[in-house]
């Protein structure tokens, strides 16, 4: 069983930053799938972005959602077995709770709910204009 817990979210203004993190458990983090996905009031949860193991060429790769893409950053340190994701320029319409997900089974690409098993409570992201 992986645990899963984010932290960092809270209140900010359109145009500023937040960084979020996650620690999730576990002796493999270094190869574990991880992803941030999130959900506004009223809407869907949302992929965000994702960060993997890519086993054929050793290096981890990303994936971001056409939303927020140049604006956010995912990055890991398996060090502290924690993900990060680092978001500028934000904008009311990132207001939502924000889920990290983790999952140990190597992925290409994960960007689907379905892709992972483990999943944080979540953390409010709210941006005023």
């Amino acid at each position: 069983q992986v645990q899963v817990v984010e932290s960092g979210g809270g209140l900010v203004q359109a145009g500023g930053s937040l960084r979020l993190s996650c620690a999730a458990s576990g002796r493999t983090f270094s190869t574990y799938s991880m992803g941030w996905f999130r959900q506004a009031p009223g809407k869907d949860r949302e992929f965000v972005a994702s960060i993997w193991w890519n086993v054929l060429r050793t290096y981890f790769g990303t994936v971001y959602a056409d939303s927020v893409k140049g604006r956010f950053t995912i990055s890991r340190d398996n060090a502290k077995n924690t993900v990060y994701l680092q978001m500028n320029s934000l904008t009311p319409e990132d207001t939502a709770v924000y889920y990290c997900a983790a999952d140990e089974r190597v992925r290409t690409m994960p960007n689907s709910g379905q892709d992972y098993a483990y999943w944080g409570q979540g953390t409010q992201v709210t941006v005023s204009s």
